[in-house]
């Protein structure tokens, strides 16, 4: 089906960005561009790992940081290539599936296969043939090409975001803000982020809602900018106006869902289900099973709000298992036009809320109960979304590239349950998601771990590819990863989502995409989300593209930043100190053994003969040179 802009996505999710299109994912810690014809997927997706399945095409890759123990790993048909670095990366998978190609312009990874693992390091191009035995040539990088100029256009848009010194810039989406609002200060909040929307609008409404395991009910917001205001953060009415307010800065975001609260239950609420925005130092209670840290955790990195209050509000809910919240009182819940309702039809079927929404009586809202979910149980149309129609009016991967089987080095997690397997259990307990034991119960007998497209590769022996220039080695630990890797940086276990951003433009007019989240038990914290791809792009053959190729008249420059341009050639490399220079003027002629040199006496200082001795001094020379009688 059709991509949504701003809908998360997790692990089994897949996208194909068909002939003249691009994507874009964002992960927070990452972001991945997508070529034409290319297919890609997630394996898995949690907070220490991102697997993505490349089948046929290219993407380039910008991790901003990676801890010790996570795991990024980009698998092809032929090889699983390990991210070790930040850095910048493009792997191409060739459409016949025989041969990979990997180029770091930053960073460090390792690829492995059939047994073989090469090191590959920033500046060198690795060709990875064969299926049996995997080989590797290694060259230099060329020049970037035009997908490479449009991914430097895309990284350039997230350094240069003026939002991110008021937010993380691990929040994903938060370079959608610039241009599309306006920070102000606002006295106990700090800055504050008012949208530039139309008169009588409200948070939670240009959008719809969609089952997304292992989440649930999950808001997908219309706005263009509509990703990190609705899945961090707070929302405050400001004399009439809707301003967003963000979680810490030095705190790592948490992604949530919805940062809602639900009013009657659903369809106890006169037949509708009616919801409003939470408030600065509310506190956010999750329908998955969560622990006592991650709610927390996900409430900490989103608003300011003392531990007392959610460990109060984690007994009364969690812990008694109660979805009716007592003895709280909800700032926006009497702001005029916050509460938003809408029959349940249109709610389960991700039908737009703002065409359907019914107003709120007074008096209903007064004496109806606020509850963490909304207790209805999702359809098939809920996790397919309002685009389930176009499932068979889209372009879709050859079937060759979508059957292809790829190679992992990390294990890969069995399948989900299909959705018929849940739907039961989802109708036994309206409004929460399946729990992970059950979920494996649900699965079919037969499906065992991991996945029959994948193939696992067996341990690898370093082995030394051919040709090219060693490149930049670093010093690696008993574990494989360098020293300079960032365990700081590590986030907290869970699993996360990715989420869909709008169009993409090309290279010359580039636009801010979308993408995180946590795991029930615990749930997916962190984000990724594609961005669909531009229609003026050029048409690109199937083959991957090659890197050394020059770039093309009309593509952009690459822009003035150091991490985004094409590596230097290395320095050559200097004398050390103790070596004599190279130059033959600079060297000294070595000195005889001291057995060959004359002994030399000292010269002493020399006096002005008297006449006495300078006339003996004669008298002598002329005796010596009279001749014998």
């Amino acid at each position: 089906m059709e991509a949504v802009p701003n809908r998360p996505m997790t692990t089994g999710d897949r996208i194909w960005a068909d002939r003249d299109s691009r994507a874009e994912l964002q992960l927070g810690s990452a972001v991945i561009d997508v070529n034409s014809n290319t297919g890609v997927s997630f394996l898995n997706l949690d907070d220490r790992t991102i697997q993505v399945e490349l089948s046929s095409g290219a993407v380039n890759i910008r991790v901003r940081h990676i801890a010790q123990d996570d795991v990024f790993e980009i698998d092809t048909p032929n090889q699983a290539f390990s991210v070790f670095q930040p850095g910048r990366y493009r792997i191409e998978a060739s459409e016949d599936g025989n041969y990979t190609v990997v180029s770091i312009r930053e960073g460090q990874g390792e690829s492995t296969g059939n047994g073989q693992t090469y090191d590959i390091y920033a500046g060198q191009r690795a060709t990875l043939e064969g299926a049996d035995y995997l080989n590797a040539r290694l060259e230099d990088i060329g020049p970037p090409d035009n997908f490479d100029q449009w991914s430097y256009s895309r990284f350039d848009l997230y350094e240069n975001a003026q939002s991110g010194r008021y937010i993380s810039r691990d929040m994903v989406g938060y370079e959608d803000l610039d241009g599309n609002g306006d920070w102000i200060p606002a006295p106990g909040f700090g800055a504050v982020w008012f949208p530039r929307v139309e008169a009588g609008w409200a948070p939670y409404r240009e959008g719809h809602w969609a089952w997304i395991d292992p989440w649930g009910w999950t808001w997908v917001d219309d706005e263009p900018w509509g990703y990190a205001p609705f899945h961090y953060g707070r929302w405050l009415s400001v004399e009439g106006r809707w301003g967003w307010v963000p979680g810490p800065m030095d705190v790592a975001p948490v992604y949530a869902p919805a940062l809602v609260v639900f009013v009657g239950g659903g369809p106890g609420f006169g037949g509708n289900v009616a919801w409003f925005p939470l408030g600065p130092r509310e506190v956010y209670v999750p329908s998955y099973p969560v622990s006592r840290a991650y709610i927390e955790r996900i409430n900490v990195s989103n608003t300011t709000v003392t531990t007392t209050t959610i460990t109060n509000v984690y007994n009364t809910t969690i812990i008694r298992n109660n979805t009716t919240i007592q003895n709280v009182t909800y700032v926006n819940r009497g702001v005029a036009g916050a509460v938003t309702a809408v029959p349940q039809q249109t709610f389960v079927s991700a039908q737009p809320v703002a065409k359907a929404a019914v107003a709120v009586n007074a008096q209903q809202l007064a004496s109806a109960s606020v509850v963490t979910r909304a207790a209805v149980a999702p359809t098939a149309n809920s996790v397919l979304g309002a685009h389930a129609a176009t499932a068979n009016h889209v372009a879709a991967p050859p079937a060759a590239v979508a059957r292809r089987q790829v190679v992992a080095k990390a294990a890969v997690p069995a399948p989900a349950a299909p959705f018929a397997a849940r739907q039961q259990a989802l109708q036994a307990h309206p409004g929460q998601p399946v729990a992970r034991q059950q979920m494996q119960q649900l699965r079919p007998a037969n499906a065992a771990a991991g996945s029959s497209m994948v193939k696992q590769a067996p341990p690898g022996k370093p082995a030394t590819p051919a040709g090219g220039r060693p490149g930049n080695p670093q010093a690696k630990q008993p574990n494989g990863r360098p020293e300079n890797s960032h365990p700081e940086n590590a986030p907290a276990p869970s699993e996360r989502p990715m989420q869909q951003t709008p169009p993409a433009r090309t290279p010359s007019a580039p636009t801010a995409p979308p993408a995180q989240s946590n795991r029930p038990e615990e749930p997916p914290a962190r984000n990724e989300r594609p961005v669909p791809a531009p229609q003026n792009n050029r048409p690109e053959a199937n083959r991957p593209e090659q890197n050394n190729r020059p770039a093309e008249p009309s593509a952009r420059p690459a822009p003035a930043q150091p991490n985004n341009r094409p590596q230097a050639p290395p320095a050559k490399e200097l004398p050390q100190r103790n070596e004599p220079a190279a130059r033959p003027e600079n060297q000294q002629r070595p000195a005889p053994p001291a057995e060959t040199r004359p002994a030399q006496k000292p010269q002493q200082p020399q006096r002005p003969l008297t006449p006495a001795e300078k006339k003996k001094q004669e008298e002598d020379e002329q005796k010596r040179e009279k001749p014998p009688a």
